[in-house]
């Protein structure tokens, strides 16, 4: 009764949604179970349907499509199907395969593709589906019924959420995974969308005939798409590597490359998922040490490219990971935003940075991203964190309806209001964040304590520290720090939280944010971030201090994590002083 009274409020029929077994019997069995119009919906018409196997406790197998004709397709994944692929021969002789077919009054071609689409994006974000098998994404642009598609598929997933809540989670559990966050299957913006096509015909173009090494540089700042487009790149190259029609294309010579460790998880989960080698989602490092032969690799993409290292480092013994990179490659894909460089140790000079633009531009491979796509801020809002970050200035806080934009006088208060937006079910994912001004380092205290974060009262773990419950600890393994559950207790920082949202984020700005004579500044004394603050050796030799760069770029990616809400401590009084007064 809750779901039709949300779809007669929305003005909408109900979605009509059976499940039997996938088997012969099944599409019979459907005929005996539905009357009226509602078989001929699921029959006749143009449908949407999983097929499904719990193959063991929380790890199940799922396959997404849709059809004009369910019973012609059916009996094609029966008996043809698993003659060429070992997918379909396991759930074709699985006795506890289930197949769930799915019908809609308004269901034409275009929408059933979006829907299918939308599906595949949603089950890439269930932690409990293991394998996801496709081979093909089918976003679609305008057509009659394309304004109905959001609403009509929440009806549909209402349903499916009866039938397995673990298969089908509330849908707000979902959208705050990481992966559905990453996932391939997001609708492209037109920039998005402009760009991967580009870019697709420029890596055909240069697998066809040789052109040297090309670097397809793609800049916008924090929350501008930019990892949508490069999972959809990854996602894409692999399939046309599939194709038989596509013999330039190799799947075994396309790399994914980042070089941060939540990250990479993250990418390794979803290559497995959808049934791509995970052997080719790769730090850097890794990557260049084995991969030795020039122009060896045919297009390597490069997330978080402002990350990259422009020195030696441990095991990496060379002098910049990006033209090394470039070395063995004929294409390279890679996203970059230099307000987010955060080390020395990737640090580039402006002129070093427009040289790299410059080459990219040569080769008509440089591409730039406007759009905001994560804060649900206004532009007022936008604009009032852009001139608290680049412009040092505390302007009035505008009001904005969509965003919950608040400062705090008091540290265990603001933990307690994002402890509740975390334990809310509309409000979701939501974590603490801290300027790096507490010590850490990776191996413990000698006295067995934590590295805290403390101010007044509140004294928090930093993060990586706290040990999920027993039981759980295989399954938080493999979810990005944010999502863990035990992280609520934690303080994020940069080195975690970086290319991730949060739906709220509260952030503690330290010591070494001052506000002084009108204007923010920053004060690297204070700071605990030694990758920052200490001195850097350039090209020709000379050794400077980077941190009048550095530190406003740790607060910018701190302050741009939220999707719906930000809210803020600073521990310098004159600051808060400020920050409060522009609040009222």
């Amino acid at each position: 009764m809750a779901d039709t009274t949300k779809s007669e409020a929305a003005g909408l029929p109900q979605p009509v949604v059976e499940e039997v077994a996938f088997s012969r019997q099944g599409l019979t069995d459907i005929q005996k179970k539905v009357a009226g119009n509602r078989v001929e919906l699921l029959l006749e018409y143009p449908t949407v349907y999983i097929v499904y196997d719990k193959e063991k406790p929380h790890a199940y197998q799922v396959y997404v499509g849709e059809t004009n004709n369910i019973e012609q397709r059916t009996r094609q994944h029966l008996e043809d199907d698993p003659l060429r692929r070992e997918d379909w021969r396991y759930l074709a002789e699985s006795s506890a395969s289930q197949l769930l077919v799915i019908g809609h009054p308004h269901f034409n071609k275009s929408l059933t593709l979006d829907i299918e689409n939308n599906m595949m994006l949603y089950m890439s974000g269930v932690e409990s589906v293991k394998k996801l098998n496709n081979r093909r994404e089918n976003q679609q642009n305008k057509y009659y019924t394309f304004k109905e598609k959001d609403k009509i598929f929440s009806a549909i997933w209402r349903k499916l959420h009866n039938f397995d809540p673990e298969l089908f989670p509330i849908e707000e559990v979902v959208r705050d995974s990481a992966l559905f966050k990453a996932s391939p299957f997001h609708t492209l913006t037109k920039e998005q969308d402009h760009a991967r096509e580009l870019i697709l015909r420029r890596i055909q173009a240069a697998l066809h005939v040789p052109q040297g090494h090309q670097l397809i540089l793609v800049e916008g700042e924090a929350g501008s798409g930019k990892t949508v487009l490069l999972s959809s790149l990854f996602y894409q190259l692999w399939q046309l590597g599939e194709d038989k029609n596509y013999s330039e294309f190799n799947t075994a010579n396309s790399y994914l490359l980042v070089n941060h460790n939540e990250q990479v998880k993250v990418y390794e989960n979803i290559a497995a998922k959808l049934g791509m080698n995970t052997a080719n989602v790769s730090k850097p490092t890794a990557f260049i040490n084995n991969e030795q032969t020039a122009a060896g690799v045919d297009v390597v993409l490069v997330d978080e490219a402002h990350l990259l290292w422009t020195q030696g480092k441990q095991s990496y013994r060379g002098e910049n990971q990006l033209d090394d990179i470039l070395a063995r490659a004929k294409v390279v894909v890679a996203v970059f935003d230099k307000k987010q460089i955060l080390s020395r140790e990737g640090y580039l000079t402006t002129n070093e940075i427009h040289k790299l633009e410059h080459h990219a531009k040569q080769q008509g491979n440089w591409i730039q991203f406007k759009q905001q796509l994560r804060m649900n801020a206004s532009e007022a809002t936008q604009t009032w964190l852009t001139s608290l970050i680049e412009r040092h200035v505390v302007d009035p806080i505008p009001a904005d309806s969509s965003y919950d934009l608040k400062i705090f006088d008091d540290p265990v208060a603001l933990y307690q209001a994002i402890q509740a937006k975390a334990q809310s079910k509309e409000h979701g994912l939501s974590r603490m964040l801290a300027t790096f001004d507490w010590p850490y380092k990776n191996k413990p205290p000698k006295d067995g304590q934590l590295y805290r974060v403390t101010v007044g009262k509140l004294s928090l773990p930093w993060n990586l520290q706290l040990k999920p419950a027993k039981q759980q600890r295989g399954r938080m393994k493999r979810l990005a720090w944010a999502e863990q559950d035990q992280t609520i207790g934690e303080v994020g920082s940069t080195f975690t939280i970086q290319g991730f949202d949060l739906n709220y984020s509260g952030v503690i700005i330290g010591p070494s944010v001052k506000y002084r004579d009108g204007h923010v500044v920053f004060d690297p004394k204070a700071s605990q971030n030694q990758k920052a603050t200490t001195r850097r050796t350039l090209a020709n030799g000379e050794k400077v201090y980077v941190d009048k760069e550095l530190l406003p770029n740790e607060l910018n990616v701190l302050l741009t994590r939220g999707v719906n809400g930000l809210y803020i401590y600073a521990v310098d009084d004159a600051l808060r002083a400020a920050l409060l007064a522009a609040q009222s």
